[in-house]
């Protein structure tokens, strides 16, 4: 990825992610590819979420801390991060200190002007500061060109409350799509100042790539909305080594060499990786048909359980409420569970994984289609059931486990339980190896290879990194 240095002046681009591990993560992924261009970048973020960035730390990348106000808003210290709340309360406490932290990182901001900043859609605030400043402001929202898109025709063509309990076709779109659930009208109502305000920056950083969200979506955003958008990813592929892969983000709580050793003990194509990312947890009655499903598949599995971190030596009678007795023992040889953070990128890197059943969150969507990695789709909240049709329905490298249930959140009870038979019926379906999923395997693989070349020399993304490049270029010498 590393390019000849650059001959001009370098830019001085700041980078301000959300205090989330989904944000943080793939935007300072981002960074990271300005600053192989040679370019100076600078995240500003708070001391713990830093500790997931200090590997990335080079000459041209720094990061800038700013102290976080547990006391202010009654958090345990250490606890700066979404990922990091346990519980609704606690989630909200850290959305209440992202807004003090407002006049720290303006402050900074202004004592040390950029030539850009690029922000975090939910810092609505960066708008204004960088209109003071007279730079462009470049946005990111984590959430692939073609939800963003779908959001956009809902607010142009909203659907009634009797539609919205029913399947509908979202309208005015490029493809027939149609979806089976409606966003939670909060969640538009929260998002649609942020996506409209989004749309007077002087473009969007895009974590994807064009061939994924495809030229029709691409032309139909910039007709829609007169704004354009910058496809700059898969950015994981900024990260070339084992090490540099399995140091992104969140300290695993399994080591590197026991995963993939454990792995490399597998045929190809036997595994199923399953893994809701961190903002979502579900209740154990959830997690027990979970289980029941992979076991009655009998497949090889390797399952990501964030909500029971830290909870190995908990007694039998609770570990029953989430698993059937004797599960870990009949499944010792066939089955890893990783209560916590896992080595994502590396896991579905390997050729034995031949599935992902996944919650649709961006990142874990863009990093299986990188990897060639089929999925098996079950969106829970935000974006994700926008995404599980980008993949199943219009590029056609996945399947509907049959989600109905638009959470507003990714915490809490659900109204509906997703049974084991429907599990079990979606990892056959794909695992077993008939001539459909060979069909959705070979489509992945090709999508994978799309997404290694969009980053190459000449391909899409390289070329719109560059494209972006000279335009701030410009536009700082114009000044």
């Amino acid at each position: 990825m590393a390019c000849p240095d650059v001959k001009e002046r370098p830019l001085k681009i700041y980078f301000i992610p959300f205090l989330a591990a989904g944000h943080i993560i793939p935007l300072s992924d981002i960074a990271r590819l300005f600053a192989s261009h040679g370019h100076n970048v600078t995240i500003i973020t708070t001391p713990s979420n830093a500790k997931i960035l200090h590997r990335s730390i080079s000459t041209n990348f720094h990061v800038h801390t700013i102290q976080f106000p547990f006391q202010e808003v009654g958090l345990p210290h250490g606890i700066e991060n979404l990922s990091d709340a346990t519980d609704l309360a606690n989630l909200g406490k850290v959305f209440e200190a992202t807004k003090l932290l407002q006049g720290h990182m303006e402050h900074f901001v202004e004592q040390h002007p950029p030539d850009c900043v690029v922000a975090d859609f939910l810092y609505p605030w960066v708008h204004d500061l960088a209109n003071q400043l007279g730079i462009p402001r470049l946005a990111f929202n984590g959430f692939p060109l073609f939800a963003v898109c779908a959001m956009e025709a809902l607010k142009q063509h909203p659907i009634s409350a009797a539609a919205s309990s029913h399947s509908y076709i979202i309208p005015g779109f490029p493809h027939h799509i149609t979806m089976n659930a409606a966003p939670p009208k909060q969640i538009m109502e929260a998002l649609q100042p942020l996506l409209d305000l989004e749309l007077k920056s002087f473009g969007l950083i895009v974590n994807n790539f064009e061939e994924l969200d495809g030229q029709e979506y691409i032309k139909h955003y910039e007709k829609t909305s007169g704004h354009k958008a910058w496809h700059l990813g898969p950015a994981s592929f900024v990260r070339e080594t084992t090490l540099d892969k399995a140091e992104r983000g969140i300290n695993s709580v399994v080591s590197v060499h026991e995963c993939l050793s454990w792995l490399d003990s597998k045929r190809d194509n036997s595994v199923l990786y399953i893994c809701f990312g961190s903002l979502c947890q579900f209740p154990d009655n959830q997690l027990h048909e979970i289980a029941c499903g992979i076991e009655a598949s009998g497949h090889g599995f390797i399952w990501v359980v964030p909500e029971k971190k830290g909870k190995e030596d908990e007694s039998d009678e609770a570990k029953e409420k989430w698993l059937p007795k004797g599960f870990e023992e009949r499944n010792k040889m066939k089955g890893m569970i990783i209560r916590g953070w896992a080595p994502q990128v590396l896991i579905l890197d390997h050729p034995a994984v031949g599935a992902f059943l996944t919650h649709c969150g961006w990142n874990s969507t863009v990093e299986a289609v990188s990897a060639g990695v089929p999925m098996i789709t079950w969106p829970v909240h935000g974006e994700q059931f926008f995404n599980e049709k980008l993949i199943t329905e219009v590029r056609r490298i996945g399947v509907e486990l049959g989600a109905g249930e638009w959470s507003p959140m990714g915490f809490g009870e659900r109204k509906k339980l997703i049974c084991r038979e429907q599990i079990e019926k979606a990892v056959r379906r794909l695992m077993d190896g008939g001539d459909e999923a060979q069909e959705i395997k070979q489509r992945a693989q090709e999508f994978g290879k799309k997404a290694r070349e969009a980053v190459q020399q000449g391909g899409s993304s390289h070329n719109n990194l560059t494209a972006l490049i000279d335009e701030l270029k410009r536009l700082r010498d114009s000044n």
